[in-house]
């Protein structure tokens, strides 16, 4: 599950606020992520970044797809606690043997591992480590017998298990040969050609941190050893790599597995509308109008006779929820999620909303019963406290409405 903490200090008329991702992650591969402990260089880069990497790790050398999904530590692990991603790593020259060769004795393996994921932990995301070619190549086939020519092997056919998996992909191989063009004098390889030096499992740890927590790691103060300089153009690469190209590694955050959108229809001569929600996932729709009714279903109607009013729909998923506003009547207005105000939860029963200093501020239980509620403001921020059965803020400031659904307690 993907936690948010938030701490607000309210201080005369300034209210800095500080966000903490906590993500956890299953690694399961060999010796290229037990070199120089990947999983552990990849905590440190987001305590560093002021983010949590919760892991376990089974990282038996020489291990193949095949031997992964004989393993039963494997599955052990994926029964072990919620995880929200598990990474995949095959042996680090199978991937880019003949295609015939890796339909056989490779991508079986890795669509096994990647269903008992699916079947164990039906939140958790399959995220493949794509790894580098070696420093010269592999000389047992013409076709990866030099490093760019396994390199794009290695690309090609994660990109592969992860489309059939519809799985992510932790690019590496594509930062480290960005790092070979244009920065020659930064060494990745340990003596042998093939295993990470500290620089590599560096870049590799930096790759991996934005593409599971989706935030650059340029200017990081962690550094396991390397120099300074080198640190930083590793930062910038590895960010730049993953986040210049979400949709292309099919990234998603844990908290946005579900992606609702809606739409809605006048009928002519009427103030009534017609509203109809979809997903990406199975879910359950839950629409919130301006008088407090309440509809759930996937087509609802709603009688109201003011001119432009917003709507509010939270789709509820396995996994996760997602909360669209929908501005009706608004010629200028889309369906976008709720974007527009900016609030921290601060507390058990307490969240903060930045600015709003003349709003006016209503709390409803989920069947639409008006609650108390407390709430102190300034010209930065509004404090509100809420009772345990709260569900919806509405929060009036002139012309603009809002709804915001209450967040979970935090323990």
């Amino acid at each position: 599950m993907r936690l948010f903490t938030f701490l607000s200090i309210c201080f005369f008329a300034v209210c800095p606020t500080f966000a903490q991702d906590t993500l956890s992650t299953l690694f399961i591969g060999n010796s290229y992520m037990a070199v120089n402990n990947l999983p552990q260089l990849i905590s440190d880069l987001a305590t560093a970044q002021g983010d949590v990497l919760i892991f376990q790790s089974n990282t038996p050398g020489g291990q193949t797809f095949q031997m992964h999904a004989n393993n039963p530590t494997n599955y052990q692990l994926m029964h072990a606690q919620a995880w929200d991603y598990v990474v995949l790593q095959g042996q680090s020259q199978e991937p880019s043997f003949p295609t015939a060769q890796v339909n056989s004795q490779t991508l079986p393996y890795a669509l096994q591992l990647a269903d008992s994921v699916n079947s164990i932990q039906p939140c958790a995301q399959v995220n493949f480590f794509m790894t580098w070619g070696r420093q010269n190549g592999d000389p047992q086939w013409d076709s990866i017998s030099t490093f760019d020519g396994m390199n794009a092997r290695l690309r090609g056919a994660y990109l592969r298990f992860a489309d059939s998996a519809n799985a992510g992909v932790s690019p590496v191989g594509v930062a480290w040969k960005y790092v070979r063009d244009n920065y020659p004098g930064i060494n990745l390889y340990q003596q042998d050609g093939s295993h990470p030096s500290l620089e590599g499992s560096y870049l590799a740890a930096c790759v991996f941190y934005s593409a599971l927590f989706q935030k650059s790691c340029v200017a990081s103060t962690f550094n396991p050893g390397i120099g300074q300089g080198a640190a930083f153009i590793l930062q910038q690469v590895a960010s730049t790599i993953v986040l210049d190209s979400i949709p292309v590694w099919n990234l998603i955050l844990p908290d946005q597995l579900l992606q609702a959108s809606a739409a809605y229809s006048s009928v002519p001569g009427a103030s009534l509308f017609s509203f109809t929600a979809n997903s990406n996932l199975p879910a359950t729709f839950n629409w919130y109008f301006p008088d407090m009714t309440i509809e759930t279903g996937q087509n609802v109607g709603f009688e109201y006779n003011l001119s432009i009013y917003q709507v509010m729909l939270i789709a509820t998923g396995l996994c996760d929820t997602d909360t669209l506003l929908i501005d009706v009547n608004n010629p200028n207005a889309q369906v976008n999620e709720l974007q527009d105000l900016e609030w921290k939860q601060t507390g058990p029963q307490q969240i903060t909303i930045m600015g709003q200093s003349n709003a006016h501020i209503e709390a409803f239980d989920q069947l639409g019963k008006e609650l108390p509620i407390y709430f102190q403001k300034n010209a930065a921020c509004t404090e509100i406290s809420y009772p345990t059965n709260t569900f919806i803020l509405k929060i009036v400031n002139g012309t603009q409405q809002y709804f915001l659904k209450i967040p979970q307690q935090i323990n």
